[in-house]
This record gives C-alpha cells, structure tokens and sequence, in this order.
C-alpha cells in the first residue's frame, strides 16, 4: 500500500554464471549416484538447478543474500523443478520433500542474515512452484489429440508434496509461477486447499503468475490474458501477474489488460528483453530498469522483479530507478459483480450482455445423432457435432455422457480433452453436465477455462450439496442448481423461491462461494397438459425469478424454454412465440 515492493531476478541465470559441472550437482553427497534412464543411457544430474539445495547450499543461500542486498524484498526459493514430476526426469522424486524443506530453510536463513543488518525493512521468501515439463491441455502426441502424458490427480499429488516441503521449510507465501498451461495452475491452486485442509495448518498467502508466449498474448495452451485471469480467480491469491517470455517493453500491454480485470495487487517480471541468437540477454541494468521505469510512471506497479538475464544488479538498478514512484492503488470493487466464465477467450456477462445461448447438440438426451455417434466411439464425427453449434453461434457448449451405453466418465474425460485441443470449441465457455457427480468431476479435471457445472441440488441433503459445492469452488466453476430438495422438484412459485433461497443462504453463510457464479434452475415445467394445476406454471416461473433475483443479490438463472411448450409439439409458430414472451 506505501511503496513498490521488489521482487528477487533469475535464479537460473545467475546459477548459470556459476559454470558448474557434473561433479557440482552431484556435491559430496551424490558422487556416486547412478541411475540408467528409459533408453539405458546413465542419468546426469548436470542443469537439476534445485539439486543445488542440497549440494551446494552455501552458493545458494549467498545468491539469495546477493538478491536481498540488491534491494529485494521478497526472494523465491531454488524450487522452480521441486516435484516429483520434475524430479523424475532426474530420476530424484524420492528427494524432492527435502528439496523443497532445505530450499525453504536456506532463503529463510539468508533473509534473517540480511534483515539482521536492517531490522526495519523485513524481508520475505516465496515459494517457488513451477509448471512443470508436462500439460494437461496439449496432446504430445499428434496422432491422438486426446491423449495426455500426465493425470489432474497425479500433478495434485506431486504439488501437495511440494507445498508440505516448503510449508515445512518455513515459507512466508507461495508463488505458482511461470504458468504456460492453465489447467497445470488449476491443480497447483487445488494441491494447494487439499494441503491447508488436510493439515489443518494457516493458509499461506499465493502468488499466481502467468508467461505468455509471444506477441500473441496468449498462453502455451492458447488462454488470452483476460481468460486466464478469470480462470484463476477463484484463488483469491494474494498477487496476480506475468513474467519471462517477453521483455519489460514487449510485455506492457498484456500486463496492462490483466491490471484491468484485477482489483487485487499485480506484479510482473519479466526478462531483460527478448532472447539474442545465441540465447542470451543484452538488456543490462540501465535499459531494463528505464522499460520497467514506464509501469511504474503509469501507476501500474505493485510488486516488481526480474526473470531470465537478470542478475542482482538490474534489482539494484530496478529498486532505485522506481523507488519515488508510488504504487498502484486498488480499485473500488463493483456493488454488483457478474458472472464471468473463460474457454480461451473470455466470457463476461454484465446485464446487458442478453440471453445466452447454451448449445446441448453434445448430450446424449438431447441430440439422437450425438448419442449414435458416441455409442460408436466415433469422436471424430461427434466433434463435427460440437463444432456446428459453434459456427451457428452457441454461447456457451452444454456436454453429457449420461447413458447406460458407455462409461460415463470415460467418456466425459476423452472428449473434453479432445474439445481442449480444438481451437473453435476451446474459446466457449463449457458445461459440464451430468447426474453422476464422478461424471462431473471428470469433465472438471480436463477444462482450463471457467466452466460451469450442470448441476447440483439438495435432493441430495445439506451435507452433500455443500460437499460438491466445495469441490465446485475449488475447480473454480460456476454452477447451475436444480430447485429440488429432499421432498422433490419444485412446481409452485412458493416452492421454488424457498428452495432457491434456502440453497443461497447455505452457499453463501457456509462457503462464501460468490453470488455471481450461481445460477438457478427453476424447472421450466409444461403448461397445457389438461390439468388445470399445470396453467400456471409458466407465469409461476417468471414471478419466481423476480423474487430470487430481489432476495438474492448478483444470481443468474438458466432454464430449459422448451418444456414450456411441450404440449404443443409439432406447432412450431406457436412454440416460437410461447419461447419469444
């Protein structure tokens, strides 16, 4: 809130100054590892920059010093490659817990050595989480798009292991960094709740920052700026911003976007400039910290630091270049947020963005056609399904696999990745539909984007519901819930604003789940069936959402407008003009 606060540089680069061999990483302890990888080629540990932690700890914890001294005020640990996952390729999983425990406790200890000499500016150690070599929304294989090298669950359990380390080590926050694939964040951000719910141990406060690519914007797996900002958000993380990839000059504009859309604090690092021929950076202190000088003369800096090509000396330039300019104040939260979703691109419904079209032409009891070519395994055909609602303009792509045909979830999983990997269908927003909430929870494992979850009710009871809604929250979903409790479906007005209001209350007293994301489900029942009690169930609906949107702030709700008119199937003009009111 007082002043600019200043990231550490580039590990990496400055341990690559060090021109270490072979016989460094392995150290003392390691001088007789040896292990064969998959093609029977001995293993080398050369380049497994986080081993360092533990072979030569001195050098690392000097390097932390240098970065402090320089003028840093937060300085992440040597974990960037701390999974198991990482590790494997080293063939050292089974070291990673201390990696990331001694990692934590040599950053801590440099810390207490600097702010020893200055007791009056503390000094802090973040971390370091990073994506690791493998995606769960891009196929290495181009034969079968939709296979993937690496499961949701499999990275979760590999970032819980990191986080206890670091946790353990003696971290003041975490920084899930240099994000390229969304979804690999969306399972650091999950390991993260699993690991502070399970210990029961003080959340830490979480960094989460994003690297793009190019001058596209985009990430490696193809989310805008906008979209991966709203498909983190759920996070609640303490700092949002973007490093590496692009220099300060080449990186504004993107930072700017993302500043935009966050009324929390931002931070950027990014490289000194673009990488040479040779891989190098030739941007030196003077020209990186006058770039960067340009944020902060904008107002656009809270946290700033530096990545690939920085040494100590461009956060010494860079602390003193900025030090007079003020900090980005935080905007005034809106009285009424809305709903905001992503696929690639995002989608943000304010009121005036109108009725949203959800296509259900992937729905097993929706679309005949659909269901034939599912039960066939021909997911080919099925996309050209998928991508027709696209082209007549669907807002938003409703997907179920209910059936006694086929496995449900299997089912749900494959095409969803399948869906991820194809650029028209990725950049909608997608829903996820099913009565079996496994099914559900599938689908949710292999979406980068915002989704929304179709559906959740309390038929169920208090204690389920508020189960799923949690597991909900944590995938950072939307979610439309059915008014439908233990005594059944809601026909009349009254029952279903009290459901509707019941379910609202529960979400929001015992989760704090946000209003936006909430979308209620009336039951659009059929009038005209020649029983006098079904006449109103139209003008119930209607008079039902106006008081849940009066009583219950920022909702939205979804319905299905064709059941209204079943009764008058085959009269098409007629139905037209019952949907239209």
């Amino acid at each position: 809130k007082e002043r600019i606060c200043f990231l550490d540089g580039g590990m990496g680069t400055r341990i690559q100054a060090e021109k270490l061999e072979e016989a460094d990483y392995r150290g003392e302890r390691f001088k007789d590892f040896n292990m064969i990888d998959a093609n029977g080629v001995p293993v080398s540990l050369k380049g497994n920059n986080d081993l360092l932690v533990l072979s030569k700890p001195e050098m690392l914890k000097d390097i932390h010093k240098e970065y402090f001294a320089a003028g840093s005020d937060i300085c992440e640990t040597n974990t960037f490659n701390g999974t198991t996952i990482s590790q494997g390729e080293y063939k050292m999983q089974d070291a990673v817990y201390e990696i990331n425990k001694k990692g934590a406790e040599l950053a801590k200890q440099a810390a207490a050595e600097v702010t020893k000499d200055e007791p009056h500016k503390p000094r802090f150690v973040a971390g370091a989480v990073g994506p690791t070599s493998r995606t769960l929304s891009v196929s290495p294989s181009v034969e079968d798009p939709s296979f993937r090298n690496v499961t949701w669950d499999e990275l979760v359990e590999s970032y819980v292991q990191q986080v206890g380390g670091l946790v353990d080590g003696g971290v003041d926050l975490l920084m899930i960094e240099t994000i390229f694939d969304t979804q690999n964040a969306k399972a650091a951000i999950f390991a993260v709740d699993e690991y502070f719910e399970k210990t029961k141990k003080e959340r830490l406060p979480v960094m989460i920052s994003a690297t793009i690519v190019d001058n596209s914007g985009r990430t490696l797996s193809g989310q805008t700026i906008e979209a991966f900002f709203i498909s983190i958000k759920h996070a609640k993380a303490f700092t949002v911003g973007i490093n590496c990839a692009l220099g300060a000059a080449q990186m504004k504009k993107f930072y700017k976007m993302l500043v935009d859309m966050n009324l929390g604090w931002c931070h950027v690092y990014p490289n000194a400039g673009l990488p040479n021929a040779m891989g190098g950076y030739d941007e030196d202190p003077e020209i990186f910290s006058t770039n960067v000088l340009d944020y902060a003369k904008d107002g656009l800096l809270n946290f700033v630091g530096g990545c690939c090509g920085t040494f100590p000396s461009h956060i010494a330039a860079l602390a003193n270049k900025v030090k007079d300019c003020p900090p980005r104040k935080l905007p005034e939260p809106p009285k009424y947020p809305c709903m905001q979703l992503s696929g690639l691109e995002p989608c943000i419904l304010t009121p005036e963005s109108g009725f949203q079209w959800v296509g259900e032409r992937c729905n097993l009891m929706g679309s005949a056609k659909f269901k034939k070519l599912v039960d066939a395994y021909k997911w080919d055909e099925a996309m050209e399904v998928c991508l027709a609602q696209c082209e007549k303009k669907a807002d938003i792509l409703d997907f179920n696999f209910d059936s006694d045909l086929i496995d449900g979830k299997s089912a749900m999983g494959k095409f969803m990745r399948l869906c991820v990997t194809e650029p028209n269908v990725a950049k909608l927003p997608f829903m996820i539909d099913s009565s079996k909430w496994p099914v559900i929870e599938e689908g949710l494992k292999c979406v980068q984007g915002k989704s929304i979850v179709n559906s959740i009710s309390l038929k169920v009871g208090e204690e389920e519901f508020l189960r799923q809604a949690r597991l909900v929250q944590r995938f950072g979903a939307a979610v439309v819930i059915m008014a439908f409790d233990e005594q059944g479906q809601a026909a009349t007005y009254e029952d279903k604003v009290r459901i509707c209001q019941r379910s609202y209350r529960l979400l929001r007293s015992k989760l704090d789940f946000n209003p936006e994301d909430i979308i209620f489900d009336c039951n659009v029942l059929t009038i005209a069936t020649g029983l006098p009690e079904h006449n109103s169930y139209g003008i119930d609906f209607i008079n039902a959402v106006a008081e849940i949107k009066r009583t219950c702030p920022c909702v939205s709700f979804s319905g299905g407008l064709s059941n209204l008119s079943f009764s008058f199937r085959g009269l098409n003009s007629l139905r037209d003009a019952m949907h239209t009111v």
